[in-house]
């Protein structure tokens, strides 16, 4: 298993289908050990297909439901059982902040504790999980469920390996959570939001331009799109020229869509061979856009089918156990001492 990405990039890498058509379900958590009006000091939320579902924060002490579609189809037993879980997520998890400042030999300022857990199910039935955690924004110990191992960062994450593995238990029990019950609360979360989850919404493109110093900068933005995957790429007489071009990540609108760009630097008087092509679910065939300096772009439909905070990264000391399968709140992983 590569290294966590740093986190930023981590939540516009997990968050929302994949390339492969797939539903995910994802959990973030952290811990702060200097809480600030506008960071509380534990905080998770849950995400289905990169859309908000549940928030807890530590100054309210409740999950609350962040879709219609959540709040209407899960009972008040299903939001007081979790808000016990997370109740319990936040003292653990400041324990082994704790903990983990003392590991690392640490005091006087702002320090996190981070977790990443979830699922995907693809299309042909599969799943892939994921578990990772960070301390400080950095690497810190990552679990594979392919090969049942863990990954250590550094020196202090060997600790927790050698605790966790000397358990005998832990990666199994991860293995499960991942493979069954993150899976089936996947399943149950898509089937309620179905209507929203598989829509498809139509990119909007636009195609800018700006000369200076003899270099032509062309820039395709689309957004308002979904689902999350899309293919943006430029075109110089008809051959693509992905060497050439800066993309920008597929972040999310705070609408539920989506919204990328692409950029590639050309020659002034190369500027009519050069063309945008996008390609989304949303969109019947590929789209070709051209950049009209003193106009709206217009787009040229190609005659071939086509397709295509809050808080982050994970804990070094907040493993979030499975719960037994007989439990109805059991679809998160309850914590361990790190």
């Amino acid at each position: 298993m590569g290294s966590v990405p740093a986190l930023g990039l981590l939540l516009l890498l997990v968050l929302g289908r994949g390339a492969d058509g797939l539903h995910s379900l994802r959990y973030f958590y952290v811990a702060v050990s200097e809480p600030s009006p506008g960071l509380p000091q534990f905080t998770a939320v849950g995400y289905v297909d990169g859309i908000l579902i549940s928030q807890y924060s530590s100054n309210t002490g409740r999950v609350v439901p962040r879709v219609k579609w959540m709040e209407d189809n899960m009972d008040p037993e299903y939001w007081e059982g979790q808000t016990q879980i997370e109740r319990s997520n936040e003292q653990i998890g400041l324990m082994n902040l704790d903990t983990l400042r003392s590991r690392y030999n640490q005091s006087g300022r702002a320090h996190t504790l981070q977790v990443m857990s979830g699922c995907d199910l693809l299309e042909d039935e599969s799943t892939r999980g994921y578990w990772q955690y960070a301390y400080d924004g950095r690497d810190f110990i990552a679990f594979d469920m392919d090969t049942m191992t863990f990954t250590a960062a550094d020196a202090a994450a060997l600790v927790t390996k050698r605790k966790w593995e000397e358990d005998g238990t832990v990666a199994e029990r991860m293995k499960h959570y991942l493979e069954s019950t993150c899976i089936e609360w996947l399943k149950k979360y898509v089937s309620h939001g179905q209507e929203m989850l598989e829509r498809k919404e139509p990119p909007t493109v636009r195609v800018s331009g700006q000369e200076a110093h003899g270099v032509l900068s062309l820039r395709c933005r689309a957004y308002g799109f979904y689902p999350r995957p899309i293919s943006v790429s430029w075109l110089k007489d008809g051959e693509v020229r992905d060497q050439d071009t800066e993309w920008g990540g597929v972040a999310p609108n705070s609408d539920g869509t989506y919204y990328t760009w692409a950029s590639i630097e050309a020659r002034p008087e190369d500027r009519d061979k050069y063309r945008c092509r996008v390609e989304h679910a949303g969109l019947p065939e590929p789209g070709l856009y051209a950049w009209e300096p003193d106009s709206n772009p217009l787009p040229i439909v190609l005659g071939v089918a086509g397709a295509l905070v809050v808080a982050i990264a994970a804990i070094a000391g907040v493993l979030l156990y499975t719960r037994m399968s007989g439990n109805p709140e059991g679809y998160k992983a309850p914590p361990s001492k790190a």
